[in-house]
């Protein structure tokens, strides 16, 4: 058995950082410590071993100004010995504490570290001296002054804290005894009072010395002077008069806006009636708008520094301050106040350049229309404003604006005689001169259904319409027209049969007004019928007219019509081609008989002329049947002048067959050829056949 002896090294790691005995400590430096004052504070300790892992360095995270420096020395048993030295002077009523944080660093790698926060805390020490408002006081009281009521109170600030900070006042040895029994000064409040009044006594100044202690020890002090002018009732301080150019009541000036600048405002004039020194008056008045001129003695001027408007500045107050040269000065304050009068000096101002309103026609006399509105700054009469309508024929405009910019109308409203009104509102104020402006108005009349519906065609009530059905007809009838005067959806019409229409037999178009047929009419259907037509607005109410037609209808089944005969009335117009026609075939039966009267002149004059008659009705005949295709106009006589409107569709040949005795319009109105329109003479009135077309 053999016995082995191992040594095993474990070898460290640095796995502890350097920790400090506690995490913060208070430090205290006094506010007299020096440069060089130092403060211990405890080191760190790392648990690894070796050189590196337990070589600990220190340094000092402060901020930039802070007067701490760290000191790091070695111990003979191998620790640190860590202080806080003081690198400047301390003031504590600039700072009274300070945060610091020792870091330490061991050497390991990575290397670890500890933090100590360190509090510095700075004690006071009395090394600041109360100190007075003033040196020297300058007060003066009258010899009646009230002994409860205090004549000054002395105030002297110390910035150190505690008792080293609290001010005690007291009478200096330095004050006269006989002072110290006139006076009570008291020791914490700074208040000083009289023991007794000076009624009695004439003129005297009191020469006061006092000292402020602090508690601190040992304590510190300071001394002011305390000068008290005790007056009689018969001294005055300076008196100021003055005298303004324009004055509304005491202490105040008018001034008109827009005056010159450098014009004169007031005299003032100050009396001092004291001897001496007491007498010397100075006077000062600081304001931007005026300017303070000293004319010698105790006389000065204020005149007009800046342009004034008083929309902007209606007025101002100035503070004119006067002062003797007496120990102590005597001062004597005025107030005053300068009041900016208004000029006529801005236009009246619309607030809009078109003024824009709606209003209903038929409204009554005097019904509110709109409001304009207008303003202006300036005051009084200029700013007060007149209104007035301007247009070029004053009596077309049927409005009114009254003193305060309401317009009214002055008579119900027509919109269909009148739909707008454009005219201009003129303003002027009452200022003089006068200022004026001008705006334009317009008045939208909106519409309202007052008007009810008319027919146009039919002209007549009743009307009478005769139709001849036959198997070649179309089921178109005629085309019904009607107006209304109103607009939109107060004259949207609608059309319809009101009565008369038992079988069914009509129909009509309620938007086109185009009357027709429902079905082919049977022999049965002939007869004569009363329709009563009714055509209706959209307005609300809704308004409408009612007409009767009163329609005979002939009904055939032969395939083909019989020749019309037609009878046109006076003065009718004709289309052009046929004009031609009859002009052509008139001028052939003139040659035709200036040729037979030639040559038969001596045979059969009478018979030559018969011939010719006969001749000329055989060619207006032909001329008239070879143009029966063509339509022929009808016109009441009751409208003369009315033009004739026809169809083009009236050629076709399944039109039916009508006769008209008052003004007949066929339909689709906006087909009209009005080429063919031409004049006829000698036609017999109130008749019309509209014929179909003839088979060849």
């Amino acid at each position: 058995m053999k016995i082995l002896k191992v040594k095993v090294i474990i070898e460290d790691i640095n796995d502890h950082s350097p920790e400090f005995p506690q995490k913060q400590i208070n430090v205290t430096y006094d506010e007299d410590d020096g440069e060089g004052a130092e403060r211990l504070i405890p080191d760190a300790i790392d648990k690894d071993v070796g050189m590196e892992n337990s070589e600990i360095t220190y340094k000092l995270k402060k901020q930039f100004n802070d007067p701490f420096i760290l000191s790091v020395r070695k111990t003979i048993t191998g620790r640190a010995k860590i202080g806080i030295v003081l690198g400047d002077k301390l003031d504590r009523e600039i700072k009274d504490s300070y945060n610091l944080e020792v870091i330490a660093n061991d050497g390991g790698q990575p290397s670890k570290q500890g933090i100590l926060h360190v509090h510095i805390k700075i004690n006071d020490v009395n090394d600041n001296s109360p100190v007075f408002s003033k040196h020297i006081y300058n007060i003066s009281i009258k010899n009646t002054h009230p002994n409860n009521n205090p004549i000054l109170t002395l105030s002297a600030k110390d910035p150190d804290s505690g008792n080293n900070g609290k001010v005690s006042y007291y009478f200096s040895s330095e004050t006269p005894d006989k002072a110290k029994k006139c006076y009570i000064l008291k020791k914490h409040s700074g208040k000083l009072f009289i023991t007794e009044n000076f009624s009695k006594e004439r003129d005297r100044i009191y020469e006061l010395y006092v000292e402020a202690k602090d508690g601190g020890n040992p304590s510190l002090n300071s001394f002011a002077i305390v000068r008290v002018n005790v007056l009689n009732e018969k001294n005055h301080p300076p008196k100021i008069e003055i005298h303004f150019v324009s004055e509304l009541k005491k202490d105040t000036a008018a001034i008109y806006e827009g005056t010159k600048v450098g014009s004169y405002l007031a005299y003032v004039n100050v009396v001092d009636n004291d001897v001496g020194a007491n007498g010397e008056v100075s006077c000062k008045l600081e304001h931007d708008k005026v300017v303070f001129l000293h004319l010698g003695s105790k006389e000065y001027k204020i005149t007009l520094k800046k342009p004034l408007d008083r929309e902007k500045l209606d007025h101002f107050n100035m503070r004119i301050v006067c002062e003797d040269n007496g120990s102590p000065a005597l001062k004597t304050e005025r107030k005053i106040s300068i009041q900016v009068m208004d000029v006529n000096d801005v236009q009246p101002q619309f607030t809009k350049d078109t003024f824009h309103f709606l209003t209903y026609e038929n409204g009554k006399a005097n019904f509110p229309i709109g409001f304009i509105n207008a303003t202006d700054p300036d005051l009084a009469s200029a700013g007060q404003l007149t209104f007035s309508l301007l247009s070029k024929d004053r009596n077309n405009i049927p409005f009114q604006v009254s003193d305060y910019g309401f317009i009214t109308s002055n008579i119900p409203l027509d919109r269909e005689e009148e739909d707008m009104y454009k005219f201009e509102v003129f303003v002027k104020d009452n200022g003089k001169p006068s200022l004026n402006n001008t705006a334009n108005v317009v008045v939208e009349v909106l519409d309202r259904n007052d008007n009810n519906p008319y027919f146009i065609y039919p002209t007549t009530d009743p009307f009478h319409i005769n139709v001849h059905y036959h198997p070649q007809s179309t089921n178109a009838i005629t085309v019904i027209r009607a107006s209304d005067r109103d607009s939109h959806l107060n004259a949207f019409l609608k059309y319809g049969i009101l009565d008369g229409n038992n079988k069914r037999l009509f129909t009509l178009n309620s938007l086109t007004g185009q009357m027709s047929f429902s079905r082919a009419p049977h022999l049965n259907d002939a007869g004569s019928y009363e329709l009563v037509l009714v055509v209706k607005d959209s307005g609300n109410p809704v308004l409408s007219a009612t007409t009767t037609v009163s329609l005979s209808l002939r009904v055939t089944n032969k395939t083909s019509a019989p020749m019309p005969t037609v009878h046109l009335e006076k003065n009718r117009t004709l289309d052009v081609p046929l004009l031609i026609i009859l002009v052509v075939a008139a001028v052939i039966v003139a040659v035709v008989i200036v040729v037979s009267i030639t040559l038969c002149i001596v045979k059969c004059s009478s018979g030559q002329s018969r011939s010719a008659k006969s001749t000329r009705k055989g060619v207006n005949r032909s001329a008239i049947c070879n143009r029966i295709d063509q339509p022929l106009p009808c016109q009441s006589s009751s409208i003369p002048g009315t033009p004739v409107r026809y169809s083009s569709e009236m050629n076709n040949r399944n039109m039916p067959f009508v006769e008209c005795k008052e003004d007949f319009y066929p339909q689709y109105e906006s087909q009209i050829d009005w080429s063919n329109v031409g004049s006829l003479e000698k036609s017999p009135p109130n008749t019309i056949l509209l014929p179909t077309r003839i088979k060849k």
